[in-house]
Protein backbone atom coordinates (compact mmCIF):
# COMPACT_ATOMS: atom_id res chain seq x y z
CA UNK A 1 0.00 0.00 0.00
CA UNK A 2 1.30 3.39 -0.92
CA UNK A 3 2.40 5.04 1.68
CA UNK A 4 1.90 9.14 1.79
CA UNK A 5 2.60 12.10 4.20
CA UNK A 6 1.51 12.53 7.49
CA UNK A 7 0.05 8.76 7.55
CA UNK A 8 -1.55 8.02 11.05
CA UNK A 9 0.33 6.24 13.49
CA UNK A 10 -2.63 3.75 15.19
CA UNK A 11 -2.78 2.01 18.42
CA UNK A 12 -1.71 -1.34 19.05
CA UNK A 13 -4.96 -2.74 18.94
CA UNK A 14 -5.76 -6.28 21.19
CA UNK A 15 -7.31 -9.03 18.93
CA UNK A 16 -9.16 -11.51 19.92
CA UNK A 17 -8.69 -11.98 23.66
CA UNK A 18 -12.13 -14.00 23.63
CA UNK A 19 -13.06 -16.41 20.73
CA UNK A 20 -16.64 -16.81 19.57
CA UNK A 21 -16.64 -20.51 20.33
CA UNK A 22 -16.01 -19.56 24.08
CA UNK A 23 -17.68 -16.10 24.82
CA UNK A 24 -17.58 -15.12 27.97
CA UNK A 25 -20.74 -13.74 30.07
CA UNK A 26 -21.38 -10.14 30.47
CA UNK A 27 -24.64 -8.62 31.25
CA UNK A 28 -27.17 -6.00 29.98
CA UNK A 29 -26.16 -2.60 32.04
CA UNK A 30 -28.86 -0.74 29.87
CA UNK A 31 -31.22 -0.60 27.26
CA UNK A 32 -32.62 2.49 25.44
CA UNK A 33 -34.10 3.46 22.25
CA UNK A 34 -32.15 5.90 20.33
CA UNK A 35 -35.01 7.16 18.02
CA UNK A 36 -36.56 10.50 18.14
CA UNK A 37 -40.39 10.78 17.88
CA UNK A 38 -41.70 7.92 15.15
CA UNK A 39 -39.70 5.98 12.94
CA UNK A 40 -40.05 2.84 10.67
CA UNK A 41 -36.81 1.91 12.28
CA UNK A 42 -36.32 0.33 16.26
CA UNK A 43 -32.79 0.97 17.39
CA UNK A 44 -31.34 0.75 20.88
CA UNK A 45 -28.14 2.43 22.48
CA UNK A 46 -27.31 -0.72 24.90
CA UNK A 47 -24.35 -0.54 27.17
CA UNK A 48 -22.58 -4.11 28.35
CA UNK A 49 -21.52 -4.73 31.71
CA UNK A 50 -18.02 -6.37 31.03
CA UNK A 51 -16.16 -6.81 34.93
CA UNK A 52 -14.73 -9.37 36.29
CA UNK A 53 -14.21 -10.81 32.42
CA UNK A 54 -10.87 -10.68 30.06
CA UNK A 55 -13.01 -7.98 27.59
CA UNK A 56 -12.57 -5.81 30.89
CA UNK A 57 -10.49 -3.03 29.52
CA UNK A 58 -9.66 -3.74 26.28
CA UNK A 59 -11.86 -2.27 24.01
CA UNK A 60 -10.80 0.71 21.49
CA UNK A 61 -13.20 3.28 20.10
CA UNK A 62 -13.91 1.82 16.19
CA UNK A 63 -13.52 -1.92 17.17
CA UNK A 64 -16.55 -4.28 17.23
CA UNK A 65 -17.17 -7.42 19.51
CA UNK A 66 -19.30 -10.57 19.23
CA UNK A 67 -22.48 -11.57 20.09
CA UNK A 68 -23.21 -15.66 20.12
CA UNK A 69 -27.02 -15.84 20.64
CA UNK A 70 -27.75 -19.04 22.71
CA UNK A 71 -29.30 -21.80 21.12
CA UNK A 72 -29.39 -23.60 17.65
CA UNK A 73 -30.66 -22.17 14.20
CA UNK A 74 -33.45 -24.24 12.08
CA UNK A 75 -30.80 -26.05 10.98
CA UNK A 76 -30.09 -27.24 14.63
CA UNK A 77 -26.74 -25.85 14.25
CA UNK A 78 -25.36 -23.57 16.58
CA UNK A 79 -26.20 -19.57 15.98
CA UNK A 80 -22.52 -17.78 14.32
CA UNK A 81 -20.99 -14.76 15.79
CA UNK A 82 -22.74 -11.18 14.95
CA UNK A 83 -20.14 -8.37 14.94
CA UNK A 84 -21.20 -5.05 16.36
CA UNK A 85 -19.76 -1.97 16.19
CA UNK A 86 -18.45 0.01 19.65
CA UNK A 87 -20.04 3.23 20.50
CA UNK A 88 -17.91 4.02 23.24
CA UNK A 89 -14.91 5.62 23.69
CA UNK A 90 -11.89 3.76 24.39
CA UNK A 91 -12.21 3.90 28.36
CA UNK A 92 -15.82 2.89 27.81
CA UNK A 93 -18.84 4.77 29.35
CA UNK A 94 -17.72 4.34 32.89
CA UNK A 95 -13.94 5.44 32.32
CA UNK A 96 -12.46 2.08 33.63
CA UNK A 97 -13.35 0.40 30.47
CA UNK A 98 -15.83 -1.72 32.24
CA UNK A 99 -18.85 -0.54 30.20
CA UNK A 100 -18.93 -1.09 26.32
CA UNK A 101 -22.15 -0.07 24.32
CA UNK A 102 -23.37 -0.62 20.79
CA UNK A 103 -26.23 0.44 18.63
CA UNK A 104 -28.36 -1.96 17.44
CA UNK A 105 -31.19 -1.77 15.04
CA UNK A 106 -33.73 -4.70 14.94
CA UNK A 107 -33.93 -6.46 11.78
CA UNK A 108 -37.63 -6.96 9.85
CA UNK A 109 -38.14 -7.59 6.83
CA UNK A 110 -41.18 -8.96 4.97
CA UNK A 111 -40.24 -11.63 2.21
CA UNK A 112 -41.98 -10.57 -1.17
CA UNK A 113 -43.84 -13.22 -3.06
CA UNK A 114 -45.03 -10.98 -6.00
CA UNK A 115 -42.15 -13.08 -7.92
CA UNK A 116 -43.99 -16.03 -7.20
CA UNK A 117 -47.82 -15.81 -6.75
CA UNK A 118 -48.13 -19.72 -6.35
CA UNK A 119 -45.95 -19.88 -3.10
CA UNK A 120 -47.86 -21.45 -0.21
CA UNK A 121 -45.86 -19.44 2.15
CA UNK A 122 -47.27 -16.15 1.82
CA UNK A 123 -44.73 -13.54 2.59
CA UNK A 124 -43.41 -14.10 5.62
CA UNK A 125 -42.01 -11.89 8.52
CA UNK A 126 -37.89 -12.43 8.74
CA UNK A 127 -36.90 -11.20 12.26
CA UNK A 128 -32.86 -11.05 12.58
CA UNK A 129 -31.74 -13.79 14.99
CA UNK A 130 -29.35 -11.92 16.85
CA UNK A 131 -30.78 -8.25 16.59
CA UNK A 132 -33.89 -8.85 17.81
CA UNK A 133 -32.76 -11.03 21.00
CA UNK A 134 -30.48 -8.32 21.62
CA UNK A 135 -33.18 -5.87 21.56
CA UNK A 136 -35.15 -7.88 23.78
CA UNK A 137 -32.53 -8.00 26.98
CA UNK A 138 -33.69 -6.37 30.10
CA UNK A 139 -31.12 -5.05 33.08
CA UNK A 140 -29.05 -7.50 34.32
CA UNK A 141 -29.27 -10.33 31.34
CA UNK A 142 -26.37 -12.07 30.52
CA UNK A 143 -25.40 -12.10 27.13
CA UNK A 144 -22.34 -13.97 25.43
CA UNK A 145 -19.35 -11.60 24.07
CA UNK A 146 -16.69 -12.35 22.28
CA UNK A 147 -13.84 -10.01 20.86
CA UNK A 148 -12.23 -7.30 20.25
CA UNK A 149 -12.61 -7.12 16.45
CA UNK A 150 -10.31 -4.95 13.96
CA UNK A 151 -7.56 -3.06 14.54
CA UNK A 152 -7.39 -0.58 11.60
CA UNK A 153 -10.80 1.24 12.26
CA UNK A 154 -9.30 2.98 15.41
CA UNK A 155 -8.50 6.76 16.43
CA UNK A 156 -4.49 7.54 15.40
CA UNK A 157 -2.55 7.68 18.54
CA UNK A 158 -2.10 11.49 18.53
CA UNK A 159 -5.31 12.98 18.54
CA UNK A 160 -4.09 16.54 17.62
CA UNK A 161 -1.82 15.06 14.32
CA UNK A 162 -4.79 15.26 12.25
CA UNK A 163 -8.09 16.57 11.27
CA UNK A 164 -11.01 14.35 10.50
CA UNK A 165 -14.10 13.97 8.28
CA UNK A 166 -16.43 11.66 9.57
CA UNK A 167 -19.01 9.80 7.11
CA UNK A 168 -22.11 7.40 8.76
CA UNK A 169 -25.13 6.11 7.32
CA UNK A 170 -27.54 4.45 9.95
CA UNK A 171 -25.92 2.25 12.67
CA UNK A 172 -22.74 3.01 11.14
CA UNK A 173 -23.05 6.03 13.54
CA UNK A 174 -21.90 4.07 16.71
CA UNK A 175 -18.26 4.15 16.24
CA UNK A 176 -17.85 7.92 15.66
CA UNK A 177 -19.85 8.35 18.78
CA UNK A 178 -17.71 6.77 20.64
CA UNK A 179 -14.30 8.48 18.77
CA UNK A 180 -16.45 11.79 19.47
CA UNK A 181 -16.64 11.42 22.43
CA UNK A 182 -13.17 10.59 23.25
CA UNK A 183 -11.83 13.48 20.88
CA UNK A 184 -14.04 16.11 22.81
CA UNK A 185 -15.70 15.03 25.55
CA UNK A 186 -13.16 12.84 27.71
CA UNK A 187 -13.58 10.06 30.43
CA UNK A 188 -15.73 10.88 33.46
CA UNK A 189 -13.77 12.53 36.33
CA UNK A 190 -12.41 10.72 38.79
CA UNK A 191 -11.57 7.42 36.46
CA UNK A 192 -8.57 6.51 35.62
CA UNK A 193 -8.85 7.88 32.32
CA UNK A 194 -9.76 11.31 33.00
CA UNK A 195 -6.09 11.54 34.34
CA UNK A 196 -4.53 10.80 31.51
CA UNK A 197 -6.68 13.24 29.18
CA UNK A 198 -4.71 15.80 27.91
CA UNK A 199 -8.73 18.14 27.39
CA UNK A 200 -10.68 18.19 23.91
CA UNK A 201 -9.18 18.13 20.79
CA UNK A 202 -8.61 21.33 18.96
CA UNK A 203 -8.49 19.75 15.12
CA UNK A 204 -11.05 20.02 12.71
CA UNK A 205 -13.92 17.34 13.23
CA UNK A 206 -16.24 16.88 10.57
CA UNK A 207 -19.28 15.00 10.66
CA UNK A 208 -21.34 13.54 8.22
CA UNK A 209 -24.43 11.45 9.04
CA UNK A 210 -27.37 10.03 6.49
CA UNK A 211 -30.35 9.06 7.30
CA UNK A 212 -33.95 8.43 5.27
CA UNK A 213 -35.14 10.72 7.61
CA UNK A 214 -35.21 13.24 10.40
CA UNK A 215 -36.47 10.50 12.74
CA UNK A 216 -34.00 8.01 11.91
CA UNK A 217 -30.89 10.63 12.69
CA UNK A 218 -29.09 8.49 15.80
CA UNK A 219 -27.33 10.17 19.12
CA UNK A 220 -28.89 13.54 17.15
CA UNK A 221 -29.24 16.05 20.30
CA UNK A 222 -25.64 14.36 21.72
CA UNK A 223 -24.26 15.66 18.19
CA UNK A 224 -25.75 18.81 18.07
CA UNK A 225 -25.10 19.87 22.06
CA UNK A 226 -21.06 18.89 21.42
CA UNK A 227 -21.26 21.46 18.08
CA UNK A 228 -22.80 24.26 19.62
CA UNK A 229 -20.44 23.76 22.31
CA UNK A 230 -17.29 23.28 20.16
CA UNK A 231 -16.44 25.42 17.22
CA UNK A 232 -14.02 22.74 16.07
CA UNK A 233 -16.49 20.27 15.58
CA UNK A 234 -18.88 20.20 12.33
CA UNK A 235 -22.31 18.43 12.23
CA UNK A 236 -23.89 17.85 9.14
CA UNK A 237 -27.04 15.78 9.07
CA UNK A 238 -28.00 14.83 5.54
CA UNK A 239 -31.64 13.28 5.01
CA UNK A 240 -32.13 11.34 1.61
CA UNK A 241 -35.95 10.76 1.48
CA UNK A 242 -37.70 13.90 2.33
CA UNK A 243 -38.56 16.18 -0.05
CA UNK A 244 -37.15 19.18 -1.05
CA UNK A 245 -38.66 22.50 -1.24
CA UNK A 246 -37.97 21.63 -5.54
CA UNK A 247 -38.79 18.44 -7.09
CA UNK A 248 -37.12 15.57 -5.79
CA UNK A 249 -35.38 14.22 -2.52
CA UNK A 250 -32.39 14.51 -0.31
CA UNK A 251 -28.68 13.79 -1.04
CA UNK A 252 -26.79 10.97 0.24
CA UNK A 253 -23.51 11.57 1.89
CA UNK A 254 -21.55 11.34 -0.94
CA UNK A 255 -23.55 13.89 -3.04
CA UNK A 256 -24.03 15.83 0.33
CA UNK A 257 -19.72 16.09 0.25
CA UNK A 258 -19.71 16.51 -3.55
CA UNK A 259 -22.25 19.76 -4.09
CA UNK A 260 -20.15 20.94 -0.97
CA UNK A 261 -16.67 20.71 -2.33
CA UNK A 262 -15.31 24.45 -2.09
CA UNK A 263 -16.32 23.93 1.72
CA UNK A 264 -14.53 20.61 2.00
CA UNK A 265 -11.81 20.90 -0.22
CA UNK A 266 -9.00 22.69 1.77
CA UNK A 267 -9.46 19.90 4.46
CA UNK A 268 -9.22 17.26 1.97
CA UNK A 269 -6.60 18.77 0.21
CA UNK A 270 -4.71 19.12 3.58
CA UNK A 271 -2.14 16.48 4.85
CA UNK A 272 -3.29 16.26 8.04
CA UNK A 273 -6.86 14.74 6.99
CA UNK A 274 -7.86 11.29 7.60
CA UNK A 275 -11.78 9.99 6.39
CA UNK A 276 -13.77 7.64 8.41
CA UNK A 277 -16.68 5.96 6.28
CA UNK A 278 -18.82 3.63 8.26
CA UNK A 279 -22.34 1.97 7.08
CA UNK A 280 -23.86 -0.41 4.37
CA UNK A 281 -21.65 -1.97 2.22
CA UNK A 282 -22.22 -0.21 -0.95
CA UNK A 283 -21.59 3.78 0.55
CA UNK A 284 -17.51 3.52 -0.24
CA UNK A 285 -18.44 3.88 -4.30
CA UNK A 286 -19.93 7.21 -4.03
CA UNK A 287 -17.19 8.31 -1.78
CA UNK A 288 -14.17 6.71 -3.73
CA UNK A 289 -16.49 8.01 -6.97
CA UNK A 290 -16.28 11.69 -5.64
CA UNK A 291 -13.16 11.80 -4.46
CA UNK A 292 -11.45 10.92 -7.69
CA UNK A 293 -13.92 12.50 -9.96
CA UNK A 294 -13.23 15.99 -7.95
CA UNK A 295 -9.64 15.16 -8.10
CA UNK A 296 -8.55 14.62 -5.01
CA UNK A 297 -8.54 11.22 -4.36
CA UNK A 298 -4.44 10.83 -4.68
CA UNK A 299 -4.09 10.92 -0.67
CA UNK A 300 -7.08 8.53 0.52
CA UNK A 301 -7.40 6.05 -3.08
CA UNK A 302 -4.90 3.33 -4.64
CA UNK A 303 -6.18 2.75 -7.82
CA UNK A 304 -4.67 0.03 -9.65
CA UNK A 305 -2.98 1.02 -13.20
CA UNK A 306 -6.01 -1.19 -14.98
CA UNK A 307 -8.20 1.66 -14.87
CA UNK A 308 -5.76 4.56 -14.04
CA UNK A 309 -6.14 5.95 -17.45
CA UNK A 310 -9.97 5.66 -17.55
CA UNK A 311 -11.61 8.96 -16.09
CA UNK A 312 -13.57 8.38 -12.88
CA UNK A 313 -16.49 9.26 -14.17
CA UNK A 314 -16.67 6.44 -16.31
CA UNK A 315 -15.76 3.90 -14.03
CA UNK A 316 -18.52 1.13 -12.86
CA UNK A 317 -19.56 -0.06 -9.84
CA UNK A 318 -17.47 -2.93 -10.10
CA UNK A 319 -14.43 -1.52 -11.43
CA UNK A 320 -14.69 0.40 -8.17
CA UNK A 321 -15.70 -2.51 -6.00
CA UNK A 322 -12.45 -4.36 -7.68
CA UNK A 323 -9.64 -1.66 -8.96
CA UNK A 324 -9.84 0.92 -5.91
CA UNK A 325 -9.22 0.80 -2.69
CA UNK A 326 -8.49 3.10 0.49
CA UNK A 327 -4.96 4.25 1.64
CA UNK A 328 -3.61 4.52 5.22
CA UNK A 329 -5.57 7.30 5.56
CA UNK A 330 -9.11 6.45 4.84
CA UNK A 331 -10.33 3.95 6.99
CA UNK A 332 -13.45 1.98 5.67
CA UNK A 333 -15.72 -0.31 7.78
CA UNK A 334 -18.95 -1.50 5.69
CA UNK A 335 -21.10 -4.56 6.33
Amino acid sequence: MTVHPNDPVLPEARMHVVLPGAPVVAHIASSESCIRGKSASFVRHIEINLEGTPLEGTFLAGQSFGVVVPGVDAKGRPHKVRLYSVASPSYGEDGFGRIISTTCKRTIEEIPDENDPVRSDGHPLILGVCSNWLCDRSIGNEIPVSGPNGKRFVLPIDHSAHDYIFMATGTGIAPFRGMIHELLVGPPVGSPAHARWLGPCTSKIHLVMGAPYRTDLLYDDFFRTLAEKYPQFHYHPVISREPLPQPGHGPHTHHYVETRLNFFKPLLESNRTLIYACGLAGMQIGIFKALAIAGLGGPFLTVHEEIAAIPPTQWTTEQIKRRVRPTHRCMLEVY
